[in-house]
């Protein structure tokens, strides 16, 4: 017999009773029936419930035995009684009596309890993330990840791709986020960063010849944490094709993604019709960039409804040059609780409030709209706005004014509380959308420099004679891909003319000589007969952290960073010994607080 195990802790069944098994595994729980022990030891697989009584040679022993640990048992296989099947394990209908014990590891006194629902601190729970990672709903988690990452390897197999490695220690390349700096020894004073992404490579690699590339990339990024992005690390699935257009990009990636939602989805529907939404109107529509089509709610511009109004706080501000009103229609929202309600939400954002008017029913067939907008500008102008949005009896409107920038975002949230609060969001849905037409400038509000605003890398729409006129006016072949109010892809077509590129950067207040010596090694291969050539990435963790209906990343990643960036569990960052820095040639140079 095998040294460890005849049978993992998930393949006993009535077939096997009678048999003399070997069994390894953790502790899962003990309890003491009056003498009779019952164990239930836990393996990666499953669970079986062992029992010992005084007839056992090592009763002893196991009346010793405590929680998470390490045993290894004989025993011999018996069925339970019909009263006591477990329909809800496989091995429900049998039980193990033990003949032999031996302990593999002992543990000492847990710091988290794995049975059970018990709810620990994060920084406990990162700290000890070994035993974290015993429980069976991250079992559950780490899995499914491992299976999301196989099965996206096939399916890109499956279009003909190829994975190829490109380097993990690199130049800095602009990404959008700060890089993590390597010195390098040989060369003191220098360093290598750690890549953000594959872009450049990947981008070398169509210029190299190969038609189609992907790998599940790593990718460094020194950013600041939040629920939905760790700090340091993530993956991705990472691609990039020649002589493509963005719409063969498109239905590159559908396939492989609906895929992998039908598949790990749990049979929640998985929308197969991909809207293309512009940049600008999805900030318009929902606020934000990364919608959530899910809430049927979308936002209009009210502005004319109220200019010349006698409400004069909106009136006033339409008289302002790029101020507008915009209205969030809340179906079913149409009481004054809930509409006082909204108006803290905003007040809590950050705003002044949010004026709101709801329709109600005053007589048989007649219908009143209320609140303090309704009074101000009058019947003619409430109806209008009804009329516009679509609503009616039970139905209330919320509205914000101002410079989008300064009320989009709480627009764009608030959008989402009324969806979830009104059970207007369909929680059991998958719903996808590319968006498009992303500007590649913007100008900072204060010293009106322009600068580039989303991937440099990106061709623009109109190639060389776009970059002619408003740099604010550009528009770059460049697309992300929201699923339920998450990034899951971003890509482009990429700028694969030295000439455009340099104008590009340009306008940004780049000059030839910088790009050529921040990107030299592009731009050179770039003159050697590159192709059209374009792609994206999709997060690995997002998708997950989707798929495993989790709300925090780190939920579906082996051993995350804590929100400040440190790894507890193996005290990182920690300092460098004086060889080392001496070896670098460093010196660090403390910081006043």
């Amino acid at each position: 017999m095998h040294p460890y195990r005849s049978h993992t802790c998930a393949e006993l069944t009535k077939g096997n009773v009678g048999q003399t098994v070997r069994l390894s595994g953790w502790v899962h729980r003990v309890r003491d029936h009056g003498g009779v022990l019952f164990i239930d030891l836990r393996d990666h697989y499953g669970v079986t419930q062992l029992l010992c009584d005084p007839d056992s040679p090592v009763f002893a022993e196991v009346e010793k035995v405590r929680s998470e640990w390490c045993i290894r048992i004989d025993g011999e296989v018996k069925a339970r009684d019909d009263s006591l099947i477990n329909p809800k394990i496989p091995t429900g209908e049998i039980e193990v009596f033990i003949r032999d014990l031996e302990i593999l590891g002992q543990a000492n006194e847990l710091p988290l309890i794995v049975f059970g629902d018990q709810e620990y601190p994060e920084e406990t729970r990162l700290q000890y993330r070994y035993l974290d990672l015993r429980r069976e709903v991250m079992q559950r988690n780490m899995t499914l990840r491992s299976d999301v990452v196989a099965s996206i390897r096939r399916r890109m197999w499956d279009q003909n791709f190829r994975e190829y490695q490109t380097p993990i220690i690199t130049a800095s390349s602009p990404e959008g986020a700060r890089d993590f700096l390597v010195p390098s020894r040989l060369h003191p004073g220098k360093f290598y960063a750690l890549p953000q992404a594959p872009q450049q490579f990947k981008q070398l690699i169509m210029v190299s010849g190969f038609d189609k590339y992907f790998q599940i990339a790593p990718c460094f990024r020194d950013e600041d944490p939040r629920a939905d992005r760790s700090p340091t690390d993530f993956y991705q699935l990472d691609m990039e094709m020649s002589f493509v257009t963005q719409q063969d990009v498109f239905d590159t990636i559908q396939p492989v993604l609906t895929g992998i939602f039908e598949e790990f989805g749990n049979g929640r529907k998985v929308d197969t019709d991909w809207p293309q939404i512009s940049y600008r109107d999805a900030a318009l529509w929902y606020g934000t960039d990364k919608p959530d089509l899910r809430n049927p709610i979308k936002m209009q511009i009210v502005s004319d409804h109220f200019r010349g109004s006698g409400f004069a706080i909106f009136a006033k501000l339409l008289e302002q040059d790029g101020t507008e009103i915009r209205a969030i229609p809340a179906p079913g929202g149409g009481s004054r609780k809930f509409c006082d309600r909204m108006n803290a939400y905003a007040q809590q954002q950050g705003l002044p409030g949010m004026g709101y008017i709801f329709w109600r029913e005053i007589d048989q067939g007649v219908m009143d709209a209320a609140g303090p907008l309704a009074k101000n500008i009058g019947p003619e102008r409430t109806e209008a706005i009804r009329q516009q949005l679509g609503l009616g009896v039970g139905d209330a409107a919320f509205f914000l004014g101002g410079k989008p920038e300064s009320f989009e975002a709480v627009a764009g949230r608030a959008r989402a509380v009324i969806g979830d609060e009104l059970g207007l969001t369909d929680q059991d849905r998958f719903a996808f959308a590319w968006i498009v037409d992303f500007p590649i400038y913007e100008k900072d509000s204060e010293t009106g420099a322009i600068d580039f605003e989303h991937n440099p890398f990106s061709m623009p729409q109109g190639g060389m004679e776009a970059l002619d006129g408003d740099p604010l006016d550009v528009l770059g072949y460049q697309y992300d891909l929201a699923c339920n109010g998450y990034e899951l892809v971003s890509g482009a077509i990429r700028n694969h003319k030295p000439e455009i590129m340099y104008r590009a950067f340009e306008i940004a207040g780049y000059p030839k000589e910088e790009v050529d010596n921040r990107f030299g090694g592009m731009v050179t291969a770039f003159q050697y007969g590159a192709p059209p050539h374009g792609g994206c990435a999709a997060g690995i963790d997002r998708i997950v952290m989707l798929l495993a209906d989790e709300m925090n990343i780190r939920e579906v990643i082996m051993f995350p960073m804590n929100q400040q960036a440190q790894d507890l569990m193996m005290d990182a960052p920690s300092d460098p010994t004086a060889t080392q820095l001496r070896e670098l040639s460093l010196r660090v140079v403390q910081q006043d607080n």
